[in-house]
Protein backbone atom coordinates (compact mmCIF):
# COMPACT_ATOMS: atom_id res chain seq x y z
CA UNK A 1 0.00 0.00 0.00
CA UNK A 2 2.66 2.26 -0.36
CA UNK A 3 6.61 2.24 -2.09
CA UNK A 4 8.73 -0.42 -1.46
CA UNK A 5 10.41 -0.03 2.07
CA UNK A 6 13.92 0.46 3.05
CA UNK A 7 15.85 -2.23 4.70
CA UNK A 8 15.56 -2.30 8.61
CA UNK A 9 18.83 -3.00 10.63
CA UNK A 10 18.45 -5.32 13.30
CA UNK A 11 17.53 -1.96 15.83
CA UNK A 12 15.46 -0.20 13.70
CA UNK A 13 12.63 0.15 11.20
CA UNK A 14 12.16 1.17 7.46
CA UNK A 15 12.12 4.65 7.13
CA UNK A 16 8.71 4.57 5.23
CA UNK A 17 7.17 2.07 7.60
CA UNK A 18 3.51 3.39 8.86
CA UNK A 19 2.97 3.66 12.43
CA UNK A 20 -0.69 3.79 12.62
CA UNK A 21 -3.41 2.61 15.18
CA UNK A 22 -7.06 1.62 14.18
CA UNK A 23 -10.85 1.69 15.22
CA UNK A 24 -14.01 1.00 13.67
CA UNK A 25 -17.30 2.67 13.29
CA UNK A 26 -19.60 1.29 15.61
CA UNK A 27 -17.10 1.21 18.37
CA UNK A 28 -16.72 4.96 18.57
CA UNK A 29 -19.07 6.88 16.39
CA UNK A 30 -21.86 7.19 18.15
CA UNK A 31 -24.64 9.22 16.42
CA UNK A 32 -26.68 6.12 15.69
CA UNK A 33 -29.34 8.43 14.45
CA UNK A 34 -28.40 11.13 12.88
CA UNK A 35 -27.85 12.71 9.64
CA UNK A 36 -29.63 9.92 8.22
CA UNK A 37 -27.79 6.73 9.88
CA UNK A 38 -30.19 4.02 10.46
CA UNK A 39 -29.56 0.75 12.17
CA UNK A 40 -27.02 -2.08 11.69
CA UNK A 41 -27.01 -5.69 13.13
CA UNK A 42 -24.88 -3.84 15.90
CA UNK A 43 -27.80 -1.70 16.74
CA UNK A 44 -30.16 -4.55 16.81
CA UNK A 45 -27.75 -7.14 18.61
CA UNK A 46 -26.70 -4.67 21.30
CA UNK A 47 -30.41 -3.95 22.11
CA UNK A 48 -31.34 -6.90 22.59
CA UNK A 49 -31.27 -7.81 26.66
CA UNK A 50 -28.33 -10.60 27.84
CA UNK A 51 -26.15 -9.93 24.30
CA UNK A 52 -23.35 -7.87 25.72
CA UNK A 53 -21.69 -7.37 29.14
CA UNK A 54 -24.11 -5.20 30.87
CA UNK A 55 -26.59 -4.39 28.21
CA UNK A 56 -23.78 -1.83 26.80
CA UNK A 57 -24.48 -0.34 23.31
CA UNK A 58 -23.10 1.93 20.92
CA UNK A 59 -25.47 4.75 20.93
CA UNK A 60 -23.37 7.09 22.00
CA UNK A 61 -19.57 4.96 21.83
CA UNK A 62 -16.58 7.39 23.00
CA UNK A 63 -18.95 9.89 19.92
CA UNK A 64 -15.69 10.44 17.72
CA UNK A 65 -18.62 11.34 15.15
CA UNK A 66 -18.11 15.12 17.02
CA UNK A 67 -14.79 14.64 18.33
CA UNK A 68 -13.27 13.55 15.93
CA UNK A 69 -10.89 16.98 15.18
CA UNK A 70 -9.82 16.16 18.91
CA UNK A 71 -8.87 12.92 18.14
CA UNK A 72 -7.56 13.72 14.55
CA UNK A 73 -5.44 16.38 16.78
CA UNK A 74 -4.28 13.92 19.13
CA UNK A 75 -3.10 11.16 16.89
CA UNK A 76 -0.89 13.88 15.42
CA UNK A 77 0.90 14.93 18.82
CA UNK A 78 1.38 11.20 19.30
CA UNK A 79 3.30 11.14 16.30
CA UNK A 80 1.12 8.50 14.15
CA UNK A 81 1.45 8.25 10.51
CA UNK A 82 -1.11 6.27 9.38
CA UNK A 83 -5.28 5.63 10.50
CA UNK A 84 -7.27 3.06 9.60
CA UNK A 85 -11.30 3.52 10.52
CA UNK A 86 -13.98 1.54 8.82
CA UNK A 87 -16.91 3.58 7.77
CA UNK A 88 -20.60 2.84 8.79
CA UNK A 89 -22.47 1.35 5.66
CA UNK A 90 -25.76 2.40 7.13
CA UNK A 91 -24.38 5.89 7.50
CA UNK A 92 -23.45 6.18 3.58
CA UNK A 93 -26.44 4.13 2.47
CA UNK A 94 -29.43 3.37 5.29
CA UNK A 95 -30.97 0.57 3.22
CA UNK A 96 -27.58 -1.27 1.95
CA UNK A 97 -28.97 -0.26 -1.21
CA UNK A 98 -29.89 2.79 -3.91
CA UNK A 99 -28.13 5.67 -3.50
CA UNK A 100 -26.19 7.48 -0.90
CA UNK A 101 -27.16 9.75 1.90
CA UNK A 102 -24.02 12.94 1.46
CA UNK A 103 -24.68 13.68 4.69
CA UNK A 104 -22.87 10.66 5.69
CA UNK A 105 -20.37 10.45 3.03
CA UNK A 106 -19.90 14.34 4.28
CA UNK A 107 -18.77 13.22 8.07
CA UNK A 108 -15.76 10.76 5.84
CA UNK A 109 -14.53 13.65 3.61
CA UNK A 110 -13.95 15.52 6.80
CA UNK A 111 -12.37 13.37 8.78
CA UNK A 112 -10.32 12.33 5.67
CA UNK A 113 -9.01 15.98 4.99
CA UNK A 114 -8.59 16.21 8.86
CA UNK A 115 -6.08 13.27 8.51
CA UNK A 116 -4.60 14.73 5.60
CA UNK A 117 -3.77 18.24 7.46
CA UNK A 118 -2.16 16.56 9.78
CA UNK A 119 -0.04 14.43 7.67
CA UNK A 120 -1.52 11.33 9.23
CA UNK A 121 -2.00 8.66 6.10
CA UNK A 122 -6.02 7.54 5.87
CA UNK A 123 -6.87 4.00 5.33
CA UNK A 124 -10.31 3.18 4.99
CA UNK A 125 -12.27 -0.25 5.94
CA UNK A 126 -15.29 -0.24 4.37
CA UNK A 127 -16.57 -3.59 6.54
CA UNK A 128 -16.12 -3.94 10.08
CA UNK A 129 -19.11 -6.30 10.89
CA UNK A 130 -21.95 -3.51 10.98
CA UNK A 131 -24.22 -4.47 8.00
CA UNK A 132 -27.35 -2.06 7.40
CA UNK A 133 -30.06 -4.44 9.34
CA UNK A 134 -32.35 -4.18 6.34
CA UNK A 135 -30.21 -6.78 4.47
CA UNK A 136 -30.19 -8.85 7.17
CA UNK A 137 -33.62 -8.77 7.35
CA UNK A 138 -33.15 -9.66 3.57
CA UNK A 139 -31.43 -12.54 5.06
CA UNK A 140 -27.67 -11.36 5.55
CA UNK A 141 -24.66 -12.67 4.27
CA UNK A 142 -25.87 -16.04 3.78
CA UNK A 143 -27.45 -14.72 0.46
CA UNK A 144 -25.44 -13.79 -2.46
CA UNK A 145 -27.38 -10.41 -3.15
CA UNK A 146 -25.42 -9.18 0.18
CA UNK A 147 -22.46 -9.49 -1.74
CA UNK A 148 -23.52 -7.63 -5.04
CA UNK A 149 -24.96 -4.86 -2.41
CA UNK A 150 -21.69 -4.68 -0.61
CA UNK A 151 -20.51 -3.71 -4.07
CA UNK A 152 -22.49 -1.10 -5.24
CA UNK A 153 -21.68 0.40 -1.48
CA UNK A 154 -18.07 0.20 -2.45
CA UNK A 155 -18.26 1.98 -5.44
CA UNK A 156 -19.82 4.69 -3.54
CA UNK A 157 -17.55 5.11 -0.73
CA UNK A 158 -14.56 4.99 -3.65
CA UNK A 159 -16.37 7.75 -5.80
CA UNK A 160 -16.74 9.89 -2.59
CA UNK A 161 -13.13 9.14 -1.14
CA UNK A 162 -10.85 7.81 -4.10
CA UNK A 163 -9.28 11.05 -4.85
CA UNK A 164 -7.68 11.41 -1.05
CA UNK A 165 -7.24 8.11 0.47
CA UNK A 166 -4.90 5.55 -1.26
CA UNK A 167 -5.10 2.46 1.24
CA UNK A 168 -8.37 0.93 1.43
CA UNK A 169 -9.31 -2.54 2.76
CA UNK A 170 -12.69 -4.22 1.80
CA UNK A 171 -13.48 -6.70 4.83
CA UNK A 172 -12.51 -6.77 8.26
CA UNK A 173 -11.81 -10.22 9.56
CA UNK A 174 -14.61 -11.48 7.59
CA UNK A 175 -13.89 -15.28 9.77
CA UNK A 176 -15.65 -13.39 12.78
CA UNK A 177 -18.58 -11.64 10.30
CA UNK A 178 -19.67 -15.72 9.16
CA UNK A 179 -18.93 -18.15 12.32
CA UNK A 180 -19.21 -15.88 15.01
CA UNK A 181 -22.23 -13.94 13.69
CA UNK A 182 -23.86 -17.49 12.51
CA UNK A 183 -22.58 -20.44 13.56
CA UNK A 184 -21.90 -19.66 17.40
CA UNK A 185 -24.11 -16.27 17.65
CA UNK A 186 -21.84 -14.19 19.65
CA UNK A 187 -21.63 -11.53 17.38
CA UNK A 188 -24.48 -9.96 15.56
CA UNK A 189 -26.57 -11.15 14.40
CA UNK A 190 -26.72 -13.68 16.75
CA UNK A 191 -27.87 -16.67 14.55
CA UNK A 192 -26.13 -20.66 15.14
CA UNK A 193 -27.00 -22.00 11.93
CA UNK A 194 -23.60 -23.81 10.43
CA UNK A 195 -24.53 -24.11 6.92
CA UNK A 196 -25.62 -20.64 7.00
CA UNK A 197 -21.93 -19.80 8.45
CA UNK A 198 -20.36 -21.23 5.50
CA UNK A 199 -22.42 -19.52 2.96
CA UNK A 200 -21.85 -16.45 4.77
CA UNK A 201 -17.96 -16.75 4.35
CA UNK A 202 -18.16 -17.99 0.84
CA UNK A 203 -20.44 -15.10 0.28
CA UNK A 204 -17.77 -12.72 2.01
CA UNK A 205 -15.27 -13.58 0.02
CA UNK A 206 -17.67 -12.71 -3.27
CA UNK A 207 -18.38 -9.56 -1.57
CA UNK A 208 -14.23 -8.91 -1.19
CA UNK A 209 -13.54 -9.58 -4.70
CA UNK A 210 -16.99 -7.46 -6.29
CA UNK A 211 -15.85 -5.08 -4.07
CA UNK A 212 -12.32 -4.92 -5.09
CA UNK A 213 -13.68 -4.53 -8.71
CA UNK A 214 -15.67 -2.08 -8.15
CA UNK A 215 -13.16 0.52 -6.23
CA UNK A 216 -10.60 -0.19 -8.70
CA UNK A 217 -13.32 0.99 -11.41
CA UNK A 218 -13.74 4.08 -9.73
CA UNK A 219 -10.63 5.15 -7.89
CA UNK A 220 -6.84 6.66 -9.69
CA UNK A 221 -4.29 3.29 -10.24
CA UNK A 222 -2.50 4.23 -7.64
CA UNK A 223 -4.81 3.62 -4.86
CA UNK A 224 -4.13 -0.23 -3.02
CA UNK A 225 -6.75 -3.14 -2.13
CA UNK A 226 -6.58 -5.04 0.28
CA UNK A 227 -8.19 -7.29 3.10
CA UNK A 228 -7.79 -7.82 6.87
CA UNK A 229 -8.03 -11.33 7.87
CA UNK A 230 -7.62 -12.37 11.33
CA UNK A 231 -5.45 -16.04 10.10
CA UNK A 232 -4.95 -18.29 13.26
CA UNK A 233 -1.29 -19.14 14.61
CA UNK A 234 -1.62 -22.36 14.71
CA UNK A 235 -0.18 -24.82 17.16
CA UNK A 236 -0.83 -28.72 17.97
CA UNK A 237 -1.00 -29.42 21.33
CA UNK A 238 1.51 -31.82 20.87
CA UNK A 239 3.71 -32.04 18.04
CA UNK A 240 4.46 -35.70 17.85
CA UNK A 241 0.87 -36.39 17.63
CA UNK A 242 -0.87 -37.43 13.88
CA UNK A 243 -4.27 -37.19 15.71
CA UNK A 244 -3.66 -33.31 16.80
CA UNK A 245 -1.51 -32.28 13.84
CA UNK A 246 -4.85 -33.56 11.85
CA UNK A 247 -6.78 -31.54 14.10
CA UNK A 248 -4.39 -28.64 13.37
CA UNK A 249 -5.14 -29.19 9.72
CA UNK A 250 -8.73 -29.22 10.40
CA UNK A 251 -8.90 -25.61 11.95
CA UNK A 252 -6.31 -24.31 9.69
CA UNK A 253 -8.63 -24.60 6.88
CA UNK A 254 -11.76 -23.35 8.79
CA UNK A 255 -9.91 -20.47 9.92
CA UNK A 256 -7.57 -19.18 7.42
CA UNK A 257 -7.76 -21.65 4.46
CA UNK A 258 -11.08 -20.70 3.88
CA UNK A 259 -10.77 -17.32 2.94
CA UNK A 260 -6.74 -17.15 1.27
CA UNK A 261 -7.21 -19.97 -0.36
CA UNK A 262 -10.07 -18.37 -2.82
CA UNK A 263 -8.26 -15.02 -2.19
CA UNK A 264 -4.80 -15.63 -2.75
CA UNK A 265 -4.96 -18.63 -4.77
CA UNK A 266 -8.67 -19.12 -6.30
CA UNK A 267 -9.46 -22.07 -4.87
CA UNK A 268 -11.44 -23.76 -1.81
CA UNK A 269 -9.01 -26.66 0.08
CA UNK A 270 -10.34 -29.72 -0.76
CA UNK A 271 -9.68 -30.94 2.95
CA UNK A 272 -12.42 -28.26 3.93
CA UNK A 273 -14.72 -28.77 1.48
CA UNK A 274 -14.69 -32.78 2.21
CA UNK A 275 -14.86 -32.19 6.24
CA UNK A 276 -17.83 -29.78 5.68
CA UNK A 277 -19.98 -32.36 3.11
CA UNK A 278 -22.41 -33.18 6.06
CA UNK A 279 -23.15 -29.79 6.87
CA UNK A 280 -23.29 -28.10 3.28
CA UNK A 281 -22.88 -29.50 -0.34
CA UNK A 282 -21.39 -26.15 -1.49
CA UNK A 283 -24.39 -25.57 -4.13
CA UNK A 284 -23.86 -22.05 -3.51
CA UNK A 285 -20.33 -21.83 -4.80
CA UNK A 286 -21.13 -21.30 -8.65
CA UNK A 287 -18.92 -21.02 -12.01
CA UNK A 288 -17.03 -17.98 -11.96
CA UNK A 289 -16.94 -17.62 -8.66
CA UNK A 290 -13.77 -18.06 -7.79
CA UNK A 291 -12.70 -15.88 -10.60
CA UNK A 292 -14.23 -13.02 -9.55
CA UNK A 293 -12.96 -13.48 -5.40
CA UNK A 294 -9.01 -14.22 -6.90
CA UNK A 295 -8.98 -10.47 -7.30
CA UNK A 296 -5.63 -9.11 -7.75
CA UNK A 297 -4.29 -7.84 -4.29
CA UNK A 298 -1.99 -4.60 -3.58
CA UNK A 299 -1.06 -5.50 0.27
CA UNK A 300 -2.59 -8.04 3.00
CA UNK A 301 -3.95 -7.13 6.23
CA UNK A 302 -3.02 -9.46 9.33
CA UNK A 303 -4.68 -8.99 12.41
CA UNK A 304 -3.10 -11.32 15.25
CA UNK A 305 -3.68 -11.39 19.09
CA UNK A 306 -3.00 -14.92 20.16
CA UNK A 307 -1.70 -18.43 18.71
CA UNK A 308 -4.62 -21.10 18.95
CA UNK A 309 -3.49 -24.76 20.43
CA UNK A 310 -5.45 -27.36 19.39
CA UNK A 311 -5.84 -31.01 20.19
CA UNK A 312 -7.36 -34.30 18.52
CA UNK A 313 -10.83 -34.78 20.80
CA UNK A 314 -12.94 -38.16 21.03
CA UNK A 315 -16.51 -37.15 19.01
CA UNK A 316 -18.93 -36.59 22.01
CA UNK A 317 -16.94 -35.79 24.49
CA UNK A 318 -16.76 -32.75 26.52
CA UNK A 319 -14.45 -30.76 24.61
CA UNK A 320 -12.50 -27.64 26.19
CA UNK A 321 -13.94 -24.87 24.20
CA UNK A 322 -11.25 -22.36 25.31
CA UNK A 323 -10.61 -20.59 21.76
CA UNK A 324 -10.96 -17.26 22.65
CA UNK A 325 -14.19 -16.43 20.99
CA UNK A 326 -17.00 -15.68 23.69
CA UNK A 327 -19.24 -18.38 25.74
CA UNK A 328 -21.58 -20.06 23.27
CA UNK A 329 -23.62 -23.40 23.23
CA UNK A 330 -22.92 -22.94 20.05
CA UNK A 331 -19.47 -23.84 18.37
CA UNK A 332 -18.30 -21.66 15.96
CA UNK A 333 -16.07 -24.28 14.01
CA UNK A 334 -18.23 -25.99 10.96
CA UNK A 335 -17.55 -29.25 11.41
CA UNK A 336 -15.01 -29.52 13.91
CA UNK A 337 -16.80 -31.29 16.87
CA UNK A 338 -14.03 -33.80 17.50
CA UNK A 339 -11.02 -31.00 17.89
CA UNK A 340 -10.54 -29.25 21.36
CA UNK A 341 -8.79 -26.18 22.07
CA UNK A 342 -6.15 -24.79 24.85
CA UNK A 343 -4.95 -21.96 26.38
CA UNK A 344 -1.16 -21.66 27.11
CA UNK A 345 0.06 -21.50 30.47
CA UNK A 346 1.68 -18.29 30.92
CA UNK A 347 0.87 -14.33 30.83
CA UNK A 348 -2.64 -13.12 29.79
CA UNK A 349 -4.59 -10.47 28.93
CA UNK A 350 -7.58 -9.28 30.29
CA UNK A 351 -9.50 -11.10 27.44
CA UNK A 352 -7.82 -14.64 29.06
CA UNK A 353 -5.73 -14.54 25.62
CA UNK A 354 -2.20 -15.65 25.68
CA UNK A 355 0.47 -13.29 25.62
CA UNK A 356 2.89 -14.95 22.78
CA UNK A 357 4.51 -12.54 20.36
CA UNK A 358 6.14 -15.60 18.12
CA UNK A 359 3.09 -16.06 16.82
CA UNK A 360 3.26 -12.93 15.19
CA UNK A 361 6.37 -13.54 13.28
CA UNK A 362 5.10 -16.94 12.76
CA UNK A 363 2.03 -15.44 11.21
CA UNK A 364 3.98 -12.84 8.74
CA UNK A 365 6.67 -15.70 7.31
CA UNK A 366 3.96 -17.81 6.60
CA UNK A 367 2.28 -15.38 4.51
CA UNK A 368 5.71 -13.83 3.47
CA UNK A 369 5.66 -18.00 2.04
CA UNK A 370 1.73 -18.09 1.11
CA UNK A 371 2.25 -14.74 -0.93
CA UNK A 372 5.60 -14.07 -2.15
CA UNK A 373 5.87 -10.58 -3.23
CA UNK A 374 2.67 -9.42 -1.45
CA UNK A 375 2.93 -6.18 0.68
CA UNK A 376 1.66 -7.40 4.22
CA UNK A 377 0.28 -4.78 7.35
CA UNK A 378 -0.33 -5.48 11.00
CA UNK A 379 -3.65 -3.88 10.47
CA UNK A 380 -4.72 -5.24 14.33
CA UNK A 381 -2.29 -5.92 17.20
CA UNK A 382 -2.84 -5.54 20.87
CA UNK A 383 -4.27 -6.11 24.20
CA UNK A 384 -6.46 -5.47 26.71
CA UNK A 385 -6.05 -4.44 30.26
CA UNK A 386 -7.75 -3.25 33.47
CA UNK A 387 -6.48 0.46 32.77
CA UNK A 388 -7.19 2.85 36.02
CA UNK A 389 -6.14 5.87 36.44
CA UNK A 390 -3.89 6.86 39.52
CA UNK A 391 -4.65 10.15 41.88
CA UNK A 392 -2.60 12.68 39.58
CA UNK A 393 -4.91 11.20 36.64
CA UNK A 394 -2.26 9.52 34.83
CA UNK A 395 -2.71 6.16 33.40
CA UNK A 396 -0.19 3.69 33.69
CA UNK A 397 0.01 0.62 31.52
CA UNK A 398 3.23 -1.00 31.70
CA UNK A 399 1.81 -4.40 30.55
CA UNK A 400 0.77 -3.31 27.86
CA UNK A 401 4.00 -1.48 27.00
CA UNK A 402 5.80 -4.78 27.31
CA UNK A 403 3.00 -6.77 25.04
CA UNK A 404 3.87 -4.01 22.12
CA UNK A 405 7.38 -4.06 22.73
CA UNK A 406 7.44 -7.71 22.39
CA UNK A 407 5.19 -7.97 19.20
CA UNK A 408 6.81 -5.28 17.58
CA UNK A 409 10.47 -6.76 18.20
CA UNK A 410 8.76 -9.78 16.28
CA UNK A 411 7.67 -7.54 13.44
CA UNK A 412 10.94 -6.16 13.33
CA UNK A 413 12.39 -9.48 13.80
CA UNK A 414 10.37 -10.51 10.32
CA UNK A 415 11.26 -7.69 8.31
CA UNK A 416 15.25 -8.77 8.79
CA UNK A 417 14.36 -11.89 8.13
CA UNK A 418 12.96 -10.75 4.60
CA UNK A 419 9.20 -10.31 5.17
CA UNK A 420 7.73 -6.79 3.42
CA UNK A 421 6.03 -5.60 6.10
CA UNK A 422 5.27 -2.03 5.69
CA UNK A 423 3.25 -0.94 8.60
CA UNK A 424 1.88 -1.42 12.05
CA UNK A 425 -1.63 -0.47 13.52
CA UNK A 426 -1.92 -0.62 17.36
CA UNK A 427 -5.28 -2.22 18.39
CA UNK A 428 -6.79 0.26 19.78
CA UNK A 429 -6.36 4.56 19.35
CA UNK A 430 -8.66 4.50 22.76
CA UNK A 431 -10.84 2.79 24.80
CA UNK A 432 -14.27 1.99 23.14
CA UNK A 433 -17.15 -0.23 22.94
CA UNK A 434 -15.88 -4.07 22.58
CA UNK A 435 -18.56 -5.83 20.70
CA UNK A 436 -20.64 -8.26 23.54
CA UNK A 437 -17.97 -7.08 26.04
CA UNK A 438 -19.17 -3.88 26.19
CA UNK A 439 -17.06 -1.60 27.71
CA UNK A 440 -16.04 -4.06 30.40
CA UNK A 441 -12.43 -3.90 28.07
CA UNK A 442 -9.65 -1.41 27.29
CA UNK A 443 -7.79 -1.69 24.35
CA UNK A 444 -7.17 1.54 23.75
CA UNK A 445 -3.74 3.49 24.03
CA UNK A 446 -6.01 6.41 24.96
CA UNK A 447 -7.78 5.74 28.29
CA UNK A 448 -11.65 7.36 27.77
CA UNK A 449 -13.80 8.22 30.73
CA UNK A 450 -17.00 6.87 29.81
CA UNK A 451 -18.60 9.29 31.65
CA UNK A 452 -17.13 12.45 30.48
CA UNK A 453 -15.88 11.20 27.58
CA UNK A 454 -12.17 12.87 27.88
CA UNK A 455 -9.77 11.58 26.74
CA UNK A 456 -5.86 10.52 28.30
CA UNK A 457 -3.47 9.25 26.75
CA UNK A 458 -1.89 6.12 28.53
CA UNK A 459 1.84 5.87 29.41
CA UNK A 460 1.61 3.05 26.23
CA UNK A 461 0.45 5.70 24.25
CA UNK A 462 3.47 7.68 24.97
CA UNK A 463 5.95 4.70 24.26
CA UNK A 464 4.07 4.47 20.89
CA UNK A 465 4.35 7.45 19.71
CA UNK A 466 8.26 7.87 20.69
CA UNK A 467 8.79 4.63 19.06
CA UNK A 468 6.90 6.33 15.75
CA UNK A 469 9.33 8.74 15.89
CA UNK A 470 12.33 7.33 16.03
CA UNK A 471 11.70 4.58 13.99
CA UNK A 472 13.06 2.32 16.93
CA UNK A 473 11.71 0.84 20.26
CA UNK A 474 12.42 2.12 23.68
CA UNK A 475 13.31 -0.35 26.44
CA UNK A 476 9.75 -0.85 27.87
CA UNK A 477 10.86 0.32 31.30
CA UNK A 478 12.00 3.75 30.60
CA UNK A 479 8.39 5.25 30.47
Amino acid sequence: MSDSATSATPATFPDSFLWGAATSAYQIEGAVREDGRTPSIWDTFSHTPGKTAGGDTGDIAVDHYHRYREDVALMAELGLTAYRFSVSWSRVQPTGRGPAVQRGLDFYRRLVDELLEHGIKPAVTLYHWDLPQELEDAGGWPERDTAHRFADYAQLVGEALGDRVEQWITLNEPWCSAFLGYASGVHAPGRTDQQASLRAAHHLNLAHGLGAAALRSVMPARNAVAISLNSSALRPLSPDSAADLAAVRRIDDLANGIFHGPILHGAYPETLLEATSAITDWSFLQDGDLDLIHQPLDALGLNYYTPTVVSAADPGADVPRADGHGTSDHSPWPGADDVAFHQLPGERTEMGWPVDPTGLYELIMRYTREAPGLPLYITENGAAYDDKPDADGRVHDPERIAYLHGHLTEVRRAIADGADVRGYYLWSLMDNFEWSYGYEKRFGAVYVDYASLERTPKSSALWYGRAARSGALPEPERI
